[in-house]
């Protein structure tokens, strides 16, 4: 099992950090262990989808569920990881926000023994992914 989590403050108003984490079709733009997203079906607030991440070109299915102005959570529940990613969003002041990330993810087969370097990567990847949100937002 990995969990863990990360903070970043952005120096954008919620509104237009939103917009960026909102848009969960740009994911590949900024989470760089997503090459692509399909999306089988939307309702409401809900989306369904198979995402090709970076490890092996493998394929995880999704359900995303978007709390407008607030998360994005993603529960992935098929592929070599399951679990789930929540993205949250808070006001620090009016021309700030905090991203916070929680990821709590368990790894299947024989990647379960590399849990510890996954870990890694997916911290370093969420870390960039804040970043590369931050520098597009100051353009």
């Amino acid at each position: 099992m990995v969990n863990f989590h990360t903070s970043k403050k952005i120096n954008s108003p919620v509104s237009e950090v939103w917009r960026i984490l909102s848009d969960t079709d740009r994911e590949p733009e900024f989470w760089r262990g997503t090459k692509s997203i399909k999306n089988i079906s939307k309702s409401g607030n809900t989306v369904e989808r198979e995402v090709v991440i970076a490890f092996k070109n493998s394929v995880c299915k999704e359900i995303v569920t978007i709390e407008p102005m607030k998360s994005v959570t993603t529960d992935i529940t098929e592929g070599p990881l399951t679990g789930k990613k929540t993205v949250v969003i808070n006001a620090d002041g009016e021309k700030a926000s905090v991203v916070d990330v929680e990821w709590d993810i368990r790894l299947s087969g024989f990647i379960g023994i590399f849990s510890k370097m996954v870990k890694k990567h997916i911290l370093e990847g969420t870390n960039d992914a804040l970043d590369r949100i931050s520098i597009a937002l100051e353009k």
